[in-house]
């Protein structure tokens, strides 16, 4: 069985000629930052804030813990590329290369299906978007962020960086400094979007650095749930990804994001996310990751408000070279507070994942409830799975569980199933979707079973 599997080719690998507008020279410095603040005429106040964060990324030191980034050479990176002089509201005015990509990847299906909102992202820059009337006339607002800065000025200044800002880390800085396209999202209170919005994420060029940056508000009282896909083709160079992700939950208010990530192998992933959650508030991370050489994320949730909860449920795929690095932060800042974090890890072919999380509960956060769980499923003795839990609590009157498990295939669940007729292959899929299935059972219906086939997928081959 060890031996049985092999990785499939990663599903999205295809690539279109590069025909870009513009693209950026190699490597980063005020030049280049100064050149793409004036290609979207941003005001003075960002360009001082990405002049000031390029600052700190050069100060700011790698990460001296989690996966292995020496591979990462800033100098030999495109980090702007703009590939249309517009954005576009129809698919057919999409240039066809890039019309193309989103059809191979499904957009125009999930079009048909009605979805609230989509846009799409090709390289640095949000090349299409459509939002539905209806909630347009309610006062949502669904648009890219380059745009959400020239039409809510105000809006994005009062919340850009405030739960993440430049200095919070060297990735953190970098997107902060080059940042190019992402979602901007506000619902008002009282008002529930209750078909999701989702956004696509592609890179196409080799080298390429994609920083997108989302902001989303959800108003007292008000509902949303924000899905988010991301590919890129498989080239021998790297690539790099590295997002940042604002969320702020007002009172009473509820926010689901949604990641599928479908990165290459070639690809660094290495994401910021992070959520303010105010009074009985509710904030739901769902997070699964496939593919990627290196994964690090970390969603997380400040619960900054009295009954405020949040919940983070993270699920990981590592195969051959691979290295997943993927958890949950969970601060507990004020009284009454809950959270959950549920981790599932799969490894194979020699890949590993590790599971990073953080628990903290502040002095006088009375009345604290936290569970945590992370299960990892190794499929092969090549393969390798870590648990790297931190718990600070400096609050008595707190009930915190912890949790963790790692197993191997069961010798005797895959000679049952092979015996009433599955082949090795199919048997291990049944007994991985089995072991995925609190996380798939969170997802739509279309993201769950798109879910389970990149899954099997990455384990075609199998010869018994």
């Amino acid at each position: 069985m060890a031996n049985g599997l092999v990785v499939a080719d990663y599903r999205y690998g295809f690539s279109k000629p590069e025909n870009y507008v513009f693209k950026s020279r190699r490597g980063l410095n005020e030049d280049v930052v100064k050149q793409i603040s004036g290609f979207k005429s941003e005001p003075q106040w960002m360009l001082d804030y990405r002049l000031r964060a390029h600052e700190i990324f050069w100060k700011k030191k790698m990460p001296s813990w989690g996966a292995d980034l020496s591979k990462i050479n800033f100098d030999n990176i495109f980090y702007y590329i703009r590939p249309t002089d517009k954005q576009m509201t129809k698919w057919s005015d999409l240039p066809k290369d890039i019309k193309d990509t989103y059809d191979a990847i499904g957009i125009p299906e999930a079009e048909k299906k009605f979805l609230a909102g989509v846009t799409a992202q090709y390289e640095s820059e949000s090349v299409y978007h459509s939002f539905q009337k209806k909630w347009e006339d309610m006062g949502v607002i669904f648009t890219d962020m380059d745009t959400a800065l020239k039409k809510y000025p105000e809006l994005v200044k009062q919340y850009f960086g405030r739960s993440i800002p430049a200095a919070d880390n060297k990735f953190a800085a970098l997107n902060s400094a080059v940042w190019s396209g992402g979602s901007f999202i506000y619902v008002p209170p009282g008002v529930s979007v209750d078909i999701p919005l989702q956004a696509y994420f592609r890179i196409n060029a080799a080298n390429m650095g994609q920083f997108e940056r989302t902001l989303i508000i959800v108003d007292e009282g008000a509902y949303v749930h924000y899905l988010e896909g991301c590919t890129a083709p498989t080239y021998t160079t790297d690539s790099l990804h590295a997002a940042v992700v604002e969320i702020f939950v007002k009172k009473g208010a509820r926010c689901r994001y949604t990641t599928i990530q479908n990165w290459s192998s070639n690809v660094y992933n290495l994401v910021t996310k992070r959520a303010f959650v105010e009074e009985e508030g509710i904030m739901e991370w769902v997070d699964g990751n496939l593919g990627s050489q290196v994964t690090m994320k970390y969603p997380s949730c400040y619960l900054v408000g009295r009954k405020a909860r949040g919940e983070v449920l993270s699920l990981a795929f590592a195969g051959a070279g691979q290295h997943q690095d993927a958890g949950g932060k969970l601060m507990f800042l004020a009284p009454e507070t809950s959270g959950e974090i549920i981790s599932k890890s799969v490894s194979a072919f020699g890949g590993r994942t590790s599971y990073r999380g953080l628990v903290k509960v502040i002095k006088n956060a009375k009345g604290v409830k936290c569970n945590v769980r992370c299960d990892a499923l190794i499929l092969d003795e090549l393969s390798r799975s870590d648990t790297y839990p931190t718990m600070q609590v400096d609050e008595d009157e707190v009930m915190i569980g912890h949790e963790a498990s790692v197993s191997r295939i069961n010798a005797e669940q895959l000679f049952y199933l092979m015996s009433r007729g599955l082949s090795e292959l199919e048997a291990t899929s049944l007994i991985v979707n089995g072991f995925i299935e609190p996380i798939v059972k969170e997802l739509p219906l279309e993201y769950a079973v798109e879910l389970n086939r990149l899954i099997q997928l990455n384990m075609e081959g199998s010869v018994g």
